[in-house]
């Protein structure tokens, strides 16, 4: 009995143990979800102002550029997935994958090829565990993005989208990530980089309804949309990495949470175990401290007679 009772007492210590972690580690994404939420807001004027530039541009001049110019007939498109760089936070990776790949099925039904493009050692894993081609990748930086990793992945994106399809280029550019909606609601989503739809960057830009005024364009309009679109794509991919961010935390949180509460149920059912154990022993004892004093008594009585 005295066994049992040591092995209650041992799990208590290590699950008490790990209590304090993820305790610990949902604290510390409670106070990264409020530095994710601030970047998130800081990134929206900038945001909206580029996609101001870029549909006053679009709309105001006749000019084809190859990153607004929509495909006849596209054959081929590409897949941004921003995933987690580590775990422990729920299914927040595993949506955005499922996500993707429901992209990609539809991509495929419609006839075209799909290259696919990974942020985060989660995706990639996925993808490398099923032996899947991924046309490029980038890790260590999920859970904090900067400008500058936002521009490191748009740059062979923009690339892809620029070559030809004989060469190996895209006429599609798509982005799966997670949108932070609230502290409990993370919604993974995709939608259609480029080419740019007019319509919804006007949606974007706030300007639906709005007379918009006649520009000069200087030099032209075809160089001012090579200098505002990757600029475009880039805000973009950012906002994406700030919101993916954010998610990531927030499900982390709710994880550690979870986790937390479950070893504190854990260690109250162990709790009543080690003590129905230890009164068992108790009693075990008393009943043989009784069982002996009446031996004592047997044997005195017997040696009177």
């Amino acid at each position: 009995m005295g066994a049992q009772l040591r092995v209650y007492k041992r799990r208590i210590r290590a699950i008490t143990a790990t209590k304090k972690i993820t305790k610990a580690m949902e604290m510390i994404a409670a106070s990264r979800i409020v530095k994710a939420q601030r970047k998130v807001a800081a990134s929206m004027p900038y945001a909206t102002e580029l996609t101001r530039a870029v549909t006053a541009v679009a709309t105001g001049s006749n000019t084809k550029h190859a990153l607004t110019t929509e495909v006849e007939t596209p054959t081929r498109a590409a897949v941004l997935l921003i995933t987690s760089d580590r775990g422990l936070a729920g299914g927040y990776s595993s949506n955005a994958i499922k996500q993707a790949e429901r992209l990609t099925e539809r991509l495929r039904a419609e006839g075209k090829d799909v290259d696919t493009y990974i942020v985060g050692r989660k995706g990639l894993a996925y993808y490398g565990f099923r032996e899947r081609k991924v046309a490029d990748s980038w890790t260590g930086f999920t859970d904090s993005p900067a400008y500058a990793d936002a521009k490191r992945v748009a740059g062979p994106l923009i690339e892809a989208i620029q070559t030809e399809t004989a060469e190996g280029g895209v006429d599609e550019l798509h982005i799966v990530y997670t949108e932070f909606v609230s502290m409990m609601t993370q919604n993974p989503v995709d939608g259609r980089m480029l080419p740019l739809s007019l319509e919804k960057a006007v949606e974007e830009s706030g300007t639906k309804g709005e007379i918009l005024p006649l520009f000069d364009f200087e030099p032209s309009a075809e160089d001012v949309l090579d200098a505002l679109l990757p600029r475009y794509v880039e805000s973009r991919i950012y906002n994406a990495l700030l919101q993916s961010a954010a998610s990531e935390h927030a499900a982390r949180r709710r994880a550690m949470k979870s986790a937390t509460d479950n070893a504190g149920d854990l260690i109250k059912s162990l709790s009543r175990l080690a003590n129905a154990a230890r009164q068992a022993e108790i009693t075990q004892e008393i009943s043989e401290i009784v069982g002996g004093a009446s031996a004592m008594a047997d044997a005195t009585a017997g040696s009177d007679k």
